[in-house]
């Protein structure tokens, strides 16, 4: 693999090396040499999968061109691929495919299908993050807005910063406060729940809709993203892949968040971010 390679890249070379054999994300995450966690996330948020999701799509997509090869039967296919019965493979593979195994089998084609080729990072994802600050930080409060997320999708998250700031100006509260976005309740699919909101002062009374999360004393790795806020994926892509694992970190399971002060302009979507991942110590 090469000490180069990042933790995506990585952990595709384990999936496709690991196609015709049995293996669980635990074995992935011990292969990589990082939790199930940090695993996850940066897999999910680089590709848009789950590790296992990905793993499941590749396999059925070599069984299809298996099927339509002719070369083997179907239970012998099923078997190869870590299926335990025909029935359960026919399963999967119908509904992922629409048809059943015997259909492709017959044809001869996988031209009615959609298929996973093998995914093949590039560099143009990893962006210039200088090294992290490492900072302890005692438990603290944000109040907010929140919604239901997952790593592949993040389309609603910017919503909700709008709602933030009618929010704001409805209740009277100063927009130039600091503010932060908070991942927390994250699983091992990657879905988590997305808190936009401020860390409030004891008099300060929450509008109607507000949710409160409670963040433990942790100790951080601090990222600081610099550029337009559009491009923040560049920097969180890059911090998991490559910056936390050349700096020897490892992600600890609790709510990371991001940090927006007065160095970002929220009206041209430009300045500076802080991102806090909490790391294992």
């Amino acid at each position: 693999m090469g000490i180069a390679m990042n933790l995506t890249d990585k952990l595709l070379w384990q999936i496709e090396n690991h196609l015709f054999k049995p293996i669980t994300l635990g074995d992935l995450a011990q292969h990589c040499a990082v939790s199930k966690f940090h695993m996850v996330r940066s897999f999910r948020q680089s590709t848009g999968f789950a590790p296992m999701t990905y793993l499941r799509v590749r396999r059925l997509t070599e069984a299809a061109q298996l099927l339509a090869a002719g070369e083997q039967d179907i239970l012998g296919i099923a078997l190869d691929l870590q299926y335990q019965s025909h029935e359960a493979f026919t399963r999967a593979f119908s509904a992922q495919f629409g048809v059943q195994p015997i259909a492709i089998r017959r044809a001869r084609s996988t031209q009615t299908l959609s298929l996973t080729r093998p995914l093949h990072m590039t560099q143009n994802m990893i962006t210039d993050l200088a090294p992290p600050q490492i900072q302890d930080r005692p438990a603290f409060r944000v109040t907010g807005l929140g919604i239901d997320s997952t790593v592949e999708d993040t389309s609603n998250i910017p919503p909700l910063w709008q709602s933030l700031a009618r929010a704001f100006q409805t209740n009277d509260i100063d927009p130039n406060i600091c503010t932060y976005g908070v991942c927390t309740d994250t699983n091992d699919v990657g879905n988590f729940r997305y808190v936009a909101g401020l860390e409030p002062k004891r008099d300060f009374s929450a509008p109607k809709g507000f949710e409160t999360v409670d963040i433990p004393a942790n100790t951080y790795a601090v990222f600081t993203h610099k550029g337009h806020i559009a491009d923040i994926g560049k920097s969180t892509y890059t911090l998991w892949n490559k910056s936390l694992p050349e700096a020897g970190l490892t992600a600890k399971f609790a709510p990371s968040f991001e940090r927006y002060d007065s160095r970002f302009d929220p009206v041209s979507g430009r300045g500076e971010v802080e991102i806090w991942v909490p790391i294992e110590t």
